[in-house]
Formats: C-alpha cells, structure tokens, sequence
C-alpha cells in the first residue's frame, strides 16, 4: 500500500501547501532563468523507496549525536541565506576581509539569490513530496517546510555561497566547503530531505556559482591605480589613497560609474565653504567629556560608526534579524539580500568615481587647527562615502520593509551626521552623499519591483 501511495504522490505532486511556487521563475540576475538551469530529475519510486530506508535508518543512529543536533538547529535557525549573511557580518566584524573590498560579498548574495530561483524553479516542476509525506512513520526533527523536497534549497544556497566564498579568499576554500556539506546534510539529518535532493541542490549551487565566479573576475577590482594624484588649490593630498581603483569596477546595475555622479564641489575659498567649515569647527571634540554630555554622545557614536560594523555591516545585522521577524520564504529573503548587496556594491563604485573626479580636501587640509577625534579616512571628502552608503542601503531596506522605512532612514541620517560630529567631512559631502545614495537605490528599487516576486 505504501508504494501504491508514493507513485500517487509523484503523479499528483500532492503538497500540504505552497510556499513561493512562482518564485522559480522570478528574473535572476546573472544565470539567464532558473529554468536554464534546471536540475535532472529525481529519483524514481524504487531508488526513493531505498533513500527512506536509508534516511530511517541513519536517523535513529543519530538520534542522541549531540554535534548532529547542533547542526540541525543552527542551520534551521532562518532561511538558507541567514546563517552565511550572517557568516560575512561576523568576519567583517573581527577584520577578516573577503577580497579586494567588502563590497565584493555582493557576488555571494547574487550567487545565493540565484541559485535559491533555480531550486524553486525545479522544486515546482518535479514536486518531489518531503521524506514525512512518502512515509509517515518518519519523524522530522525540525518543522517540514511547505514545499517540494528536490532539489535542497539549503544545498543549493549553501553550495553557491562557499564557492564563491573560495573564489574571494582561496586559502580558505576547504573550510567553507565544508561548511556548505553540513549545511546540507543537516537537512538530510534533519529528516526533511533525501540525500539526492542534497547532492542535487549542492551540484546546483556550484555551477550558478560558477557564472556568478566568471562575471566577478571581469568586474574590474584587479584594475591597478596610475598613482597620479592632481594638484592645486582645494585638492586633496596625500599618498597612496584608499579605494582609489574602485572608480574603475563595473557596476551590477548602474550603466557606468559617474551615471550619477554629483555635481562639482565648490572652491573651498567661498564663503558657501566657510561657513561649512565654521559648522564642523562648532562642534565639540573633548574625549574627556562627561558621560551624561551630549559631546560624549556625539563622540561614542561617531566612534561606532567608524567601527567596522558601522562602516559596512550595520544594515545586514538589521536585515538578519528583520527576516527572521518577517519570516521570510528562502527566496524573499535571498532577494532581499541580493538587493542590499547590490545596492552596497554600485554605491561604493559611485561615490569612488566622485571621489576621485573631483579630489577635493579634507576639513582638516583646509583647516590645520581642526584636530578630528579620530584620523580622516585616506582619501578625498566628496561626496562622503559614508552618507551614500548609508542612504542607498536605508532606502532599499526601507523599499523592502515598509514598517521599518522610518527607523532605518534616521539611522543612515545619524550614520552620515557622526561624520561631521567627527570632523572629517562637510555638511556638502553628507548633502551630496545622500543624494547619491538615494539615486542609486532608486534604480535598485525599480528593478526588484519588476522582477515577477509582486
């Protein structure tokens, strides 16, 4: 009777309900669709019969492993993209970098996002019941997700990210596949996948991987500096300046660098300046202020966002715990975080390319008796690379979680701010920055608003 009710299920793709089933063919943003790359298709009712036999039986020898325990639960803690977002927050974290910048993580996310399509897209077309729904006498160790078994999401997500993750930091390839094949066989331990829907979904990750990998590798971050540095008046100085190849990268989605690129600044004789320069100079910068001082809140403050979680992983903390509030589905949250990324990546390119269009001072080259609390970034004023960062990333998060649009704006608002209180940049390369940021989210906006997920 058994077997006559797993062909049934095959013929009927019968499912207790549905979880993004249109997702696989949302567009994608490097693979062509994710029904280009389509998995094969599992295994028949004779080899699925012999992977339930096999997954009972690994299940009750494992049943008291402590280490397979911890593994289920923290792999299941959110959707597939969480815990490797979360792995690239927390190395950001403590400086272990990912390539020539951190901006390049996008190429993990776009992998993901990717690879999460083209697992939905073959999810819905062979609608491969769950172990538990083919035999009942299964017993799942984590809650049965509400869609098709093959081929893993978990996989694939997983196979995609440490690929791509070998590509940015090669001496450590073998760790990061290594966490990708936990990942998978969690779900298999977990009882809520076969073992072919993991190898299937891991094979997957790796060949999206694959393209995301070829189109990196032709993004322009090997692009090596002329090392001039213009001269004369109002520009800045100083030798070998961070980020100054970025000017050069190609961007995800923007049709060029300077397609937004702000308007020049102004001579930094002008009165409009001078007065700038009397607003940054207003502040007080007493690192012995008491700790009920608005000074010593200004202070800490502009101290945390120069901190690394300040400067670059702030709004993917804040994304992570959104989506676990939101509960997101494996593709809105892979979308998600493809679009943050990729709204983090073509703004850093825009504001490099204003950067070093226009090479304007610092605050403290036009001043040298402003003393900042802490050192000015090595590199030029305008626009600010904080301010465009900060504005493009709230107004995407914004976009994706309504509810949150006011809470993240005033953050990005304070981010850019902590930047004057800092006295290492003008109110204009906040103003400028802002505007920046903004324009680039917009275009990010309406290409996510258009990508069939409505």
């Amino acid at each position: 009777m058994r077997k006559f009710s797993l062909a049934l299920l095959f013929v009927t793709g019968f499912l207790h309900a549905q979880v993004e089933p249109g997702a696989g063919s949302w567009k994608t943003w490097v693979i062509s669709s994710g029904r280009d790359f389509r998995v094969p298709p599992p295994p028949g009712a004779q080899t699925t019969q012999e992977e339930i036999a096999w997954l009972k039986s690994f299940m009750a020898q494992n049943s008291n492993d402590a280490d397979a325990t911890r593994q289920i639960q923290y792999w299941d803690s959110g959707p597939p993209v969480y815990r490797w977002s979360d792995l690239i927050v927390n190395r950001s974290v403590n400086g272990l970098a990912l390539g020539a910048a951190p901006p390049r993580t996008a190429h993990v996310s776009l992998a993901m996002h990717d690879a999460t399509i083209a697992a939905w897209e073959a999810k819905y077309f062979y609608k491969r019941p769950r172990p538990s729904t083919a035999d009942t006498s299964i017993r799942p160790r984590v809650a049965v997700p509400d869609s098709p078994s093959y081929p893993s999401d978990y996989a694939a997500t997983a196979g995609a990210a440490a690929e791509v993750l070998a590509y940015l930091v090669p001496a450590q390839a073998d760790y990061f596949r290594a966490l990708a094949e936990e990942a998978g066989r969690s779900r298999v331990a977990a009882g809520v996948e076969y073992p072919s829907d993991y190898q299937a979904g891991l094979e997957l990750g790796r060949k999206v991987a694959a393209e995301v990998i070829a189109k990196a590798r032709q993004d322009g971050s090997d692009a090596v500096w002329d090392g001039r540095i213009p001269t004369g008046p109002c520009m800045w100085t100083g030798a070998n300046p961070g980020n100054v190849t970025g000017q050069y990268w190609k961007p995800i989605l923007l049709s060029s660098p300077g397609e937004f690129r702000p308007p020049p600044p102004p001579d930094c004789q002008s009165a409009g300046v001078q007065a700038q320069m009397a607003e940054v100079r207003s502040f007080t910068r007493d690192v012995a202020a008491p700790l009920n001082s608005p000074t010593f809140a200004q202070n800490w403050k502009a101290f945390f966002w120069q901190s690394p979680a300040g400067q670059l992983y702030w709004a993917h903390i804040h994304l992570n715990h959104w989506m676990l509030e939101d509960r997101m589905s494996p593709p809105r949250a892979a979308r998600a975080l493809a679009a943050l990324d990729i709204t983090m990546f073509d703004s850093f390119i825009a504001s490099q390319d204003g950067k070093f269009a226009y090479w304007y001072l610092r605050p403290a080259q036009l001043d040298t008796r402003l003393v900042p609390i802490f050192p000015a970034p090595n590199f030029p004023s305008y626009p600010s690379n904080h301010s465009t960062f900060s504005s493009a990333r709230a107004a995407i998060l914004g976009h994706l979680f309504p509810h949150q649009a006011g809470f993240i704006t005033a953050l990005a608002e304070e981010a850019g701010q902590s930047r004057i209180w800092a006295g290492i940049h003008y109110p204009m390369d906040n103003t400028s920055g802002f505007e920046l940021g903004r324009k680039v989210a917009q275009k990010v906006i309406e290409r996510v608003s258009a990508d069939g997920s409505q």
